[in-house]
């Protein structure tokens, strides 16, 4: 069973191995842009936004994202991101804003 983080500080060197098992090369995110809060650590996006809906996150606030450790890359791609009715019908979030928002939380959370 994969190890699945909700991250609200900064993640430990312990909790980022962990996460990385699953994948090997990235760790798969739901990232809740109002509350700042980083699930990670499933084989897929949806587990991970299904851990922060259950911690209290609302569906509209919760975006899927992968984090590379080895390049320290955010990227912006998983099927939990197509959205009509919040505008994005894409599985790479389209908002620039919206994707520098959960880069920055991102960062703040996984990488320090």
């Amino acid at each position: 069973m994969p190890m699945m983080y909700i991250i609200r500080e900064r993640a430990t060197d312990q909790q980022l191995r962990e996460m990385a098992e699953v994948l090997q090369t990235y760790i798969k995110l739901a990232v809740d842009v109002r509350r700042g809060v980083v699930a990670g650590g499933g084989a897929l996006h949806a587990d991970c936004e299904a851990t922060l809906l259950e911690d209290g996150s609302q569906q509209g606030d919760v975006w899927g994202a992968d984090w590379i450790p080895d390049s320290r890359e955010v990227r912006f791609e998983s099927l939990i991101n197509i959205r009509p009715k919040q505008g994005n019908r894409k599985l790479t979030i389209e908002d620039a804003a919206l994707r520098q928002q959960i880069e920055g939380v991102v960062r703040e959370r996984l990488e320090g």
